[in-house]
C-alpha cells in the first residue's frame, strides 16, 4: 500500500470512528468531526487551543479534532461525509474543485497568505526559484505544496517538468531532507523551525509560493456543501470558535505550544510556539484590517484567473461561488 493511501486509510478510520454528523446532539451538545490540514504541528494547534479553553464548549459543541494528511485526502473525507469539517489550502482545494467537482465549500480563511513553500538547506546548491531545476523534491503525494507546484513554477519561469518530486510519508520529510538524500521537501514556511532542528543547526532555505504569488489565500476551512445548505448556524457557530482559538494562539505561542503537548505527547513545545510564531503574519498580515477569516469574492476571483492562467483549471470550469459560500465566511 502506498503511504498516501494508508494515512488515508488511517485517517478515514479515525474520523469514522470521531463521529461526522453534523450535528448529532452529545451531552447536549452537537457533535462535529474536525480534520486538521496536516497531522498535529503547531500551525495546526489552534483547534487545541480553541477545545483547551473551552471555546468550542461555548458554542454549544463537542468537536473531535482528527489530524488531517493534507489537503486532497481531507477534501474527500469531508466531501464524503466522513468528517464534517477540515482545513485545506485554498488553491489546492479550488483546483480539486475544478478538476474533481467534490461538493465542498469555504467557509474561513486561516490564513490570508499562503504557506506553501519548497524547503531545501544552506549549501545543499537551492537559493532561488532557478535553482530547482533538475532537483528531487520530497512531498506526499497530492500535497498542497505539489498540486500549486506548477503555478509557482509559471510565476518562477521554470518548467515544472525539470523538477522531480518523489513521494515521502510526512514524518519522514524532515529526516529526508537533513541526511541529504533529496535536495528540497514541500513544506509550509512556518516548518523551518522543524527543519533546522532536524537539520542540527543548520539553516533552511525557503522559497515561499507566496513571493512570487502573492494573492493567494493559505489554508481555509472547509465543509461540505450538504452541511453547509442543511445547517449554516452551526457551520457558523463552529467557524467563529475555531478562529476565536486561532486568534488567542497567534497571541500565546508559548501557550499554545503547551497545550499541542498537553493533546499530542510526542510533539516539541518550543518547536510548535515557533511555528505559530511564524505564522502570526500570514493570519494577520501588514495592512489586513479585516477579521479574521475574511474571504473577499474579487480575490478569489483574481486567484481562479491566475490558475486558468497557469493551466492549473480549464478556463470557465469555476467561479467564485463554486468554491466559497460567501453568506458564511466572517464578515466586518
Amino acid at each position: 500500500m502506498r503511504p498516501g493511501l494508508a494515512v488515508l486509510l488511517a485517517v478515514t478510520l479515525a474520523a469514522t470512528a470521531c463521529g461526522g454528523s453534523g450535528g448529532s446532539p452529545s451531552a447536549g451538545r452537537d457533535k462535529i468531526g474536525y480534520l486538521t490540514s496536516f497531522g498535529t504541528f503547531g500551525r495546526d494547534a489552534y483547534a487545541y487551543v480553541a477545545q483547551e479553553k473551552g471555546f468550542f464548549a461555548e458554542a454549544g459543541l463537542d468537536v473531535a479534532i482528527t489530524p488531517g494528511s493534507g489537503t486532497v485526502d481531507v477534501l474527500k473525507l469531508v466531501a464524503g461525509g466522513r468528517a464534517d469539517v477540515g482545513t485545506a489550502d485554498f488553491t489546492a482545494t479550488a483546483i480539486t474543485v475544478a478538476k474533481e467537482k467534490l461538493p465542498v465549500t469555504a467557509v474561513a480563511a486561516v490564513h490570508q497568505r499562503s504557506l506553501a513553500a519548497i524547503i531545501s538547506i544552506e549549501g545543499d546548491g537551492i537559493t532561488k526559484p532557478a535553482d530547482l531545476a533538475g532537483k528531487k523534491i520530497a512531498d506526499q503525494a497530492g500535497s498542497t505544496n505539489q498540486v500549486m507546484f506548477p503555478v509557482y513554477a509559471k510565476a518562477a519561469g521554470l518548467d515544472p517538468a525539470s523538477v522531480r518530486f518523489v513521494p515521502a510519508a510526512p514524518p519522514a520529510l524532515p529526516q529526508l531532507l537533513a541526511s541529504g538524500q533529496v535536495d528540497g521537501i514541500g513544506q509550509f514556511v512556518v516548518g523551518r523551525p522543524l527543519i533546522e532542528a532536524a537539520a542540527r543547526g543548520r539553516k533552511a532555505v525557503v522559497l515561499p509560493y507566496g513571493d512570487l504569488v502573492p494573492d493567494l489565500y493559505g489554508n481555509v476551512v472547509v465543509t461540505s456543501k450538504e452541511l453547509a445548505a442543511r445547517n449554516p448556524a452551526l457551520v457558523r457557530r463552529f467557524t467563529a470558535a475555531l478562529l476565536k482559538g486561532l486568534g488567542y494562539a497567534i497571541e500565546h505561542p508559548g501557550e499554545l505550544g503547551a497545550t499541542l503537548k498537553k493533546y499530542q505527547p510526542a510533539q516539541d513545545a518550543g518547536v510548535a510556539g515557533a511555528e505559530i510564531r511564524l505564522m502570526a503574519s500570514y493570519v494577520r498580515p501588514a495592512g489586513f484590517t479585516g477579521p479574521l477569516g475574511q474571504v473577499a469574492e474579487a480575490r478569489v476571483r483574481k486567484i481562479i484567473g491566475t490558475l486558468t492562467d497557469a493551466g492549473a483549471i480549464p478556463a470557465g470550469a469555476l467561479a467564485p461561488a463554486d468554491v466559497v459560500s460567501f453568506g458564511l465566511v466572517p464578515r466586518p
